[in-house]
């Protein structure tokens, strides 16, 4: 297989310094797409007010409920082209590549129709507010029409990062990061749009970013090179895909479902409440795309590594990913923190929206680590060729646990800060979980490359 100098060999030589190669344009990825919908939050909370902010921000929960089985599908991708390449089986990536780009764009499809239809309903089921019902439901119509080419860009980039090249897919958010500051402020500003113009921002990004994914995959020249008249769906490597995608989905979905029900407590104390969780939970995610990047890297690492029936390797590049995600968590996390007065005054300059962001912050940020090595188990596990069980452990540990707490603790003390305790304790408490499930399948793994 002809090898691209973006490409990193995962299969040979060292291990530590091409772990953080990879990594690093992960995290500036990963942050570069947070970027997208903090512009949209920042020019929306200083230029259109305290309800346009709430709308944006109450809308998270929803889109990464919608949105997040299909992003799950990526991830099926990521590992069945990373086990074909480390097996060094071109054809089978050729096909695994043209399944993967086709399904991205029949799945952003879905989405839009869903996004059209279904938004609004979902925002009264939550019990959004009257102020910012109106505003969160045009918001998600526009948002939505985005969904094609968020999910090429997303599928384009998880082949890009099966084969070690994660520079290429950083270099397209930059462009599409600036193009979308850069319309937000004119939509916003100059055009008086507000929430519209934010979501038309993001939408016409995302069409910049998933364009120059295609472009670079169609100047391959090794077996991920796309070609649109050979895009079809090959029916065994979609039921690969669908094997560790599905339930990676499905996962994101669960963990969705009881954001939601958070979300709708949230929203019952008012949009003062929401705008102040909005902004914290948009500096959180800084700190979880910086340790969701162990998570990627994992899954690409150990999946090459597992084609080629390298045990040793999968162990050590275990080793240094948890390691790693660990002080990336404590380092980020703790930071947000200490700094969160001078992070969420970027948002609103209203001081009772900055104290309820604060409370948010110290309750989530400062313990995000055990998420960040939650996150990581789940990745080396998915590397390995198993999906099914840590969507499993997620339904029980995350959904399950969260729908309980809301419905007992929380009922019993209606504060936020009983709300956001929550999340430390169900990520403790799945962490663990995912590392007995680690132990049980490197056995069976072991077992099968040892015969």
């Amino acid at each position: 297989m002809r090898k691209n100098k973006n490409e990193i060999d995962m299969v040979n030589g060292g291990i530590f310094k091409k772990l953080v190669l990879f990594a690093i344009p992960v995290i500036l990825s990963g942050i570069l797409q947070l970027l997208f919908n903090a512009a949209d939050v920042i020019v929306v909370g200083r230029f259109a007010g305290q309800t346009a902010l709430a709308a944006v921000g109450s809308t998270n929960s929803i889109v990464n409920l919608l949105v997040n089985l299909f992003i799950g599908l990526s991830v099926g991708a990521n590992v069945v082209v990373a086990k074909f390449t480390g097996a060094r089986r071109d054809r089978d990536v050729s096909e695994a590549v043209h399944t993967a780009i086709l399904t991205a764009f029949l799945s952003g499809a879905i989405l839009v129709f869903v996004g059209l239809f279904f938004t609004r309903p979902l925002l009264i089921i939550m019990g959004s507010p009257k102020d910012v019902l109106p505003l969160s439901a045009i918001y998600l119509k526009v948002y939505f029409a985005g969904m094609p080419a968020m999910m090429v860009y997303n599928f384009g980039s998880a082949v890009l990062r099966a084969v070690g090249d994660t520079r290429r897919p950083m270099k397209y958010l930059i462009m599409a990061g600036i193009l979308n500051v850069c319309l937000n402020l004119f939509f916003v500003i100059s055009l008086h749009l507000s929430v519209v113009g934010v979501a038309l921002a993001t939408t016409i990004s995302q069409v910049l970013s998933a364009g120059l994914v295609v472009r670079a995959l169609m100047k391959e020249e090794g077996a991920i090179h796309l070609e649109l008249k050979a895009l079809r769906i090959h029916r065994d490597k979609l039921g690969q895909i669908l094997k560790i995608g599905l339930p990676a989905g499905l996962q994101g979905t669960i963990f969705s479902i009881s954001n939601v029900l958070i979300q709708s407590s949230i929203n019952s104390f008012g949009s003062v409440a929401m705008a102040g969780n909005s902004a914290a939970a948009s500096v959180e995610g800084f700190v979880y795309m910086s340790m969701n990047a162990m998570y990627q890297t994992a899954i690409s690492f150990v999946g090459q590594n597992y084609g080629a029936k390298k045990l040793d390797r999968i162990k050590r590049i275990a080793f240094y990913c948890m390691g790693m995600v660990i002080v990336i968590g404590l380092v980020m996390g703790i930071g947000a923190y200490e700094s969160s007065h001078y992070l969420l005054r970027l948002y609103s300059d209203k001081e009772e929206v900055i104290a309820y962001g604060v409370e948010r912050l110290f309750y989530i940020s400062v313990p995000y680590f055990i998420c960040g090595m939650m996150d990581t188990f789940v990745g080396i596990i998915r590397g390995l060729g198993y999906s099914i069980i840590t969507a499993i452990v997620s339904l029980l540990g995350a959904c399950g646990f969260r729908v309980l707490w809301i419905y007992t603790i929380f009922a019993y003390n209606r504060t936020l800060s009983c709300l956001y305790i929550s999340y430390p304790i169900s990520w403790i408490l799945t962490a663990g979980c995912h590392f007995i499930c680690l132990m049980v399948v490197w056995r069976k793994v072991k077992k099968y490359m040892e015969t």
